[in-house]
This record gives structure tokens, sequence and C-alpha cells, in this order.
């Protein structure tokens, strides 16, 4: 079995990897019918001394790789055909965008296995950077308030080592008496709450965020019934709002009245009440001053989210009277901070991680007939055409929706 890791190619660069050449030099010793090759580059986290320090062989051609591991979309023109490719191809959602991508796969009788297909047999991702778009959203909405209220300067996460790095950055910082809200459960928001307990920040309740006064920053962390309530007022559990999303309104206002800052760290499905509005921005009760979407859906449940920011230009003021973008620094401007490829700020971490969960639940498939059936699941496409599971996609590749 000779897999490749390959360059990345897309702009604006990406530094992360699959495999660190520690994970690397940890595959060789487990797997001994397993060959490694890592595609020489320069703009990795790793660099290419790295790896051969590590043992790991470095090379300018792995088109004799029978598997070749990414992370982001692969150009079209650098696709090797008859391949095996895992990367994140932003296709599952019929991404317009990319459509031209999954054609070109398909022509290229390329077998594609998309990072976000890797499921268990509950349907559970394996591998994602989620925890690392959380921690790093975080420590770029405090960045955000300390512009907003030219109160603090904290140095751009890209240019920091790792996550207690970050943090080491954060505890030099002084907060007023603030109240955060952080929405979600999940991978984003947990490693966003890392951040704010590596602050030694005190969590409150729902009932105590709401109904009390506190001399220190706090914040509280929701569920999605903490936010969401039922049109009818009964009140169920939270699997009768994923499969009943429509019956549902949005009960976040009662936050926006006590908070100054969001961190928007929750999962939104279709059909899901947005959890605010534009209108509900507009109100002289909404008094949140900075939001950290880390979820960054555009004109989605999120309304000061027009559009995403970049690494190089992370906020930006959305203005709820005019409904446009303003100076983030102005009274009644909310600073926006919705970039949309976070974990790239913090590529050593973020590629050891994944390294970690894709070395554990997936690199054990190749060697022992894929028991597990995860790559089985995964598989998108094969020999030309979509798999059975993912079928849904062909009236997107034929350009009809």
């Amino acid at each position: 079995m000779k897999i490749g890791i390959i360059k990345e190619r897309k702009n604006p660069p990406d530094r992360r990897v699959v495999f660190s050449p520690l994970a690397c030099k940890e595959l060789l010793e487990k797997y001994p019918k397993l060959e490694l090759k890592v595609e020489s580059s320069d703009v990795r986290f790793f660099t290419d001394d790295d790896y051969k320090n590590a043992g790991i062989n470095i090379v300018d051609d792995i088109s004799d790789c029978d598997v070749l591991l990414g992370v982001k979309e692969v150009p079209i023109d650098d696709l090797i055909p008859n391949k095996k490719y895992f990367f994140f191809s932003h296709t599952i959602k019929k991404q317009p965008y990319n459509r031209k991508l999954i054609k070109a796969i398909l022509d290229k009788n390329i077998s594609l296995f998309d990072h976000e297909t890797l499921v268990n047999q509950k349907e559970h991702r394996v591998v994602a950077f989620g925890r690392y778009a959380g921690i790093v959203g975080a420590y770029n909405g405090f960045r955000a308030f300390g512009m907003k209220n030219k109160s603090f300067n904290l140095p751009k996460a890209e240019y920091l080592q790792d996550q207690q790095d970050l943090i080491a950055n954060l505890n030099k910082i002084q907060l007023p008496n603030i109240k955060i809200v952080l929405t979600g459960k999940g991978r984003v928001s947990d490693g966003a709450k890392e951040m704010l307990d590596g602050m030694n920040m005190k969590e409150v309740t729902v009932d105590e965020f709401l109904n009390k006064f506190f001399d220190e920053p706090v914040f509280t962390q929701l569920d999605v019934l903490d936010y969401n309530k039922r049109k009818d007022g009964k009140e169920i559990d939270k699997y009768d709002f994923y499969n009943n999303p429509q019956e549902y309104i949005s009960d976040f206002m009662r936050f926006s009245k006590m908070s100054d800052m969001y961190i928007s760290g929750h999962f939104y499905g279709d059909g899901s009440p947005f959890i605010f509005t534009r209108n509900d921005a507009k109100s002289s009760e909404f008094k949140i001053k900075v939001v950290a979407d880390i979820s960054c859906d555009i004109d989605g449940p999120v309304a000061c989210t027009i559009k995403p920011s970049t690494i190089a230009d992370p906020v930006y003021g959305y203005n709820p009277q005019t409904e446009k973008e303003d100076d983030f620094t102005k009274d009644g401007v909310i600073a926006v901070m919705a970039v949309d490829n976070l974990p790239c700020e913090l590529p050593n971490d973020a590629s050891v991680g994944f390294g970690e969960m894709f070395a554990k639940h997936v690199i054990p498939s190749f060697f022992d007939d894929d028991k597990s059936g995860i790559l089985h699941r995964a598989q998108m496409t094969k020999n030309g055409k979509l798999t059975e599971r993912f079928s849904y996609l062909q009236d997107y590749v034929d350009g009809n929706e």
C-alpha cells in the first residue's frame, strides 16, 4: 500500500497537512506493508526537512501512489486520473462553485473519499478540524473585541505557535465585566469553550446569565433548546428539534438583551429558525457588540454575517440600521469575525490532531479489508459514477440544480 501526501495547491495557501512527520514515522512503524511518500511543498507548516529528519521520503512525483491524501480541494488540472483521493471537496451540499470539480473527478475516473463523509456506523464523523476552528474563532473574537473598543491589541493567531500560546496571550488582557453567550455543544463550541476555560472565565447557568449581575466577565454555553422554542409552547427534547425544526422559533433575543459578545459554534440544519434576524438586530434591546461567527453561514442564522472575512482582514462591521457593511469601530455597528478557514491559523495543532483521528479511524481500514465499512460509506465516486449513497448529487453533477 503506497500512500502519498499531496502538496496543497489551493489559494489562499493552506499550511495544514493530514499527517505530521511524527505521525508518518509512527504509521510506518505500525504498518510494515505501508509505504509513505510526501510531495515536496514550500507552503505547509512542516518543512521538507522536518519529514526528511523523521526518515520520510520527500518526492516531486507521487503518481505511483495508490492513495493520495490532502486537506483542501485539489485544482482540476492537478488531479491524477484513476487514483483514490481523500480531501475536503466541498461538494456534498451541492456547492455551486465546485460542480466543475466533481465533474472532473468523475471524468478522470477518480475514487473520491471526502473527509466529511468518513463516518462510523452511527453516522458520526470521525475526522474533523472543528475543534480547531472553535479554538481560533474564540481567540479571534476577543481580538475583535479589543479592536472594536480600542482597549487592547492581540497578535494574529497565525503568528502564534499553538493553542497554549493563544491562551497565554488571552491571559494578558483585561476584560470589563462583560457577558458572553456561546451556542453549540459539538466540536466547534467545545473548542471555543477550551479557550474560555483557559482564561479561567466564570461559566454560569442560563438562569444566572439572564437574571444576575456579575462583577467579572462570565459566559454561558447554550444547547439548541436554550435558544429555540416550539411555536405551540410544548417542551419536548432536542431530538424533536432536530427532527421537526420547522415547528420552532428562535428564543435568542432574551440572550441578546444581556450579551456583549456572541460566539457562534452551533450546527445549523436545513429548516431551522434563524438565531437572530436583521430586524432583531435593529431592536434597541439588542446589546451584542461583537460576533465571532465560527460557523460562518452567509446570510444565514446569524444575520450580521453578510460575507466571510479573511485571515488577512478578519473583522468587518455590520450596521443593523442600514443592513450594510460599515466601520466596526462606530457606535451601533456590530464587529463581525467570520473567517471561514480558521483552522489554517493553527496549522501545527490542527494537523497533529487531524492526523491522530485519521490514523485511529481510517488507516486501519486499508489493512483489514475495511471491516468497519468506513471506506465503503465514505466513497462518493467509483468507476466514473456516483456511488449509490451519493446518487442524490446526480442533478448537481448534471447542472440541473
